[in-house]
């Protein structure tokens, strides 16, 4: 399988935000990939795979950030990843 190198602008629509409970099952998905996968706000980047750089991004509700994934499943990883991110916002209801 080629490598591929993909992005997409998302949104956090969690009231909440990504807090510790959701950022730890994002970083525990993100590790389920073999892709490299980072999260952009402004021109800071973040490791999807660390906790710790999800939690000092400070993704707070309304915040818009770039998901980018290079590597073998870049395109599964983002999908996952994105529907993970709406996932939240129907458990907080």
């Amino acid at each position: 399988m080629l490598a591929s190198h993909m992005k997409c602008e998302v949104e956090i629509l969690n009231s909440l935000g990504l807090h510790a409970r959701p950022a730890a099952e994002f970083v525990k998905t993100a590790r389920q990939f073999s892709s490299k996968i980072f999260i952009w706000r402004g021109h800071e980047v973040f490791s999807a795979r660390s906790i710790l750089d999800l939690l000092t991004a400070d993704l707070g509700c309304g915040t818009k950030c770039i998901l980018e994934a290079d590597g073998p499943d870049a395109e599964e990883a983002l999908g996952r990843l994105k529907a993970l991110l709406l996932e939240f916002v129907k458990k907080e209801r």
